[in-house]
């Protein structure tokens, strides 16, 4: 027995701004029935014992050392810009 309606279904494609039409309804339905069958199989495991985790490897994030590795070159890239004031680009008002 289907748990999602017609109208659930529509309304789910609105919200994801998706267009659909009334003869894929029935092949969607059936996806999205499959996909909470899934979700609602998970649900039922049993996670008493289970650790979270933030990597299903086991290992440790790797830091790099917090050196500088490009020079500055905003001096450079400033040359071609058609306004420049104190380092910083001006641009013209577009907004009152």
């Amino acid at each position: 027995m289907s748990q999602l309606k017609a109208s659930d279904i529509k309304r789910i494609a609105q919200l994801s701004q998706i267009a659909i039409s009334d003869d894929e309804i029935p092949m969607i339905e059936e996806k999205l029935e499959s996909t909470l069958a899934i979700l609602n199989q998970l649900q039922n495991v049993d996670t008493t014992n289970v650790e979270p985790m933030s990597d299903p490897f086991d290992r440790t994030q790797p830091f790099r050392e917090d050196i500088v590795t490009e020079s500055n070159h905003r001096d450079d890239y400033q040359v071609v810009a058609p306004s420049v004031e104190k380092g910083l680009y001006l641009v013209p008002k577009v907004i009152e």
